[in-house]
Formats: C-alpha cells, structure tokens, sequence
C-alpha cells in the first residue's frame, strides 16, 4: 500500500451511471421502489437522487447490447439509508411493488437486496453505529452475514413513500475478472484498506468505514466489462486542491488519467471507469 494513499481517507463515493435500455421502466423502478426522486429528465438521460443530492445518472444506449455473462462489471449499487425506519419503509415498498431476493445482517449494516428491471444488482442498507462495528486486532473492520430478520425491520418502518434526506450511495460492489489485480489496483496504488477478507471477496475503504468498495469474482468472469450495465461511478474528494493532488500521485503512479467535465477519470484492470471529482 502507498504511504500516503492516491485516495484520501475522507474520500466517499458519489454518484453511479448506468447504460440502460428502457429509461422510463429503470426511472420508475428507482424512484418508486428505491425511493429516488427524479431531478432532471431529458430525452435520453435522467438523474435521480435525494433532494439537492444526485445519486444515480441513467443514460439511455438501446445500441448497446446486454453485459456479457463472462464480462466484468456491478455486482451492486448499495443505496445507504439514514435509519431503521427508513429501511423499513424500504422494505415495505419492495414488498408492495417489487421482490427481495435477500436479506443480510452484516454486523455492520442491515441490508435489503434486489434486481432492477434490467438485471443490475441494488442494495439497500442502513449501517449500525460505529461504536457496534465488531473489529479485528489490527482495528480492521470485520464484516460477516447472518439472516436478517424482515418481520422486525418492517415493524420500524415510518412508512416514507420515499428515500429520506441523508440517503446516500454507501458502497459499489463490482465483480472482478481477478481479485489479485483487484487488489494491486485498489489496495497497492490507490491505497484503500482492506477492511475485510472473505472467500474470493475483498471489502475496501478509503480511511475507517467498513466499505466503500467491494470486489468480488464469485461467478468466474473473465472479460473486461461491458455492454449494458456499470458505466461509471464516482469518487468524490473534498476540494480542488485534493483532486490535483489525486491527479498527481496517479499520474506518479503510471495511472492513465484523462479529464471530464467535472473532474478526471481512470480506469480499473477490467475497464471500469472510474470518475474522481471535488465537491
């Protein structure tokens, strides 16, 4: 790992972009069933997020086929949200217009798991406090999963129609070609902490959270990513002195960075884009 890591210690994720094939059923599953509230909608694009706070980019590409089952990509976009309450009521509106396919206690979070319309993985969690987080002996996070019991977190619900304020994108879960190259990037270059290890998965953060970022290669892929689905997400830093500081160790560390509108861009061993800006 990098002395002093290419990502800071308060960075966060910011927003997630998906290349989807029907914008209007993707818009009305994450605004009726996530709870997003739509912030801006043109021809081909929407955003979605929490009051002034855009968390989910979707961008219309009928032209683009579906991901590959081989290919790299999202496993999940894991929307974090302020309470139990508020996971509740989550859950009371999957039920009353979607499906769970699963639910986690993670010891550090309670989790809710579904699929959009277009196959791409949704978490919705609530984290425990901080000072409940079990811990390893380096002071490491340790994540883990028992059943979540759904009776009780629908009885906190507050029965919000939709995502309060403080909902935020908590993590990315991607699936990985490698977990070795995972790892040299994320862990080795870009200096995240691997908060937890488990079978072919690393759980990574920047600075003490229990992940912002996980990797996985449970299903064996082996292509780059592709085709429908992840197309990128964001880091976000605290100013403009820090992104040109971040620029400037990728740049040291031989990182490929282009820039964007908002900020520059990288990209992960499989492809992925990777979008760092300043808030």
């Amino acid at each position: 790992m990098t002395d002093t890591p290419v990502i800071p210690e308060t960075a966060r994720i910011g927003r997630t972009a998906l290349l989807v094939s029907d914008l209007d059923e993707m818009i009305d599953f994450y605004r009726d069933v996530v709870g997003l509230t739509v912030q801006t909608r043109r021809a081909t694009v929407a955003t979605l997020g929490v009051d002034e706070t855009p968390l989910l980019v979707l961008n219309r590409a009928e032209d683009v086929s579906p991901r590959g089952r081989a290919q790299a990509g999202l496993f999940h976009t894991a929307f974090k949200v302020p309470s139990r309450a508020a996971l509740g009521a989550a859950l009371e509106r999957i039920r009353d217009r979607w499906h769970v396919d699963g639910a986690s206690d993670h010891y550090v979070s309670e989790a809710l798991y579904l699929t959009d319309p277009e196959g791409n993985g949704v978490e919705i969690y609530t984290d425990r406090p901080r000072e409940e987080w079990p811990r390893a002996a380096d002071g490491t996070v340790e994540i883990g999963t028992v059943p979540l019991d759904l009776d009780d977190v629908a009885s906190q619900s507050d029965g919000s129609a939709g995502a309060p304020p403080g909902t935020t994108v908590g993590h990315l879960h991607l699936e990985a070609t490698s977990l070795e190259a995972a790892r040299e990037f994320y862990v080795d270059t870009l200096g995240l902490t691997v908060q937890t290890e488990a079978q072919s998965a690393l759980f990574l953060a920047a600075g003490d959270y229990h992940h912002h970022l996980g990797v996985n290669t449970w299903h064996g892929r082996s292509q780059p990513a592709g085709g429908r689905g992840l197309a990128w997400f964001e880091v976000v830093v605290s100013d403009d002195e820090t992104l040109t500081t971040v620029r400037r160790r990728l740049e040291d560390a031989d990182i490929t960075v282009s820039d964007w509108d908002e900020g520059i861009e990288l990209s992960d061993p499989d492809g992925i884009t990777i979008r760092v800006r300043a808030v």
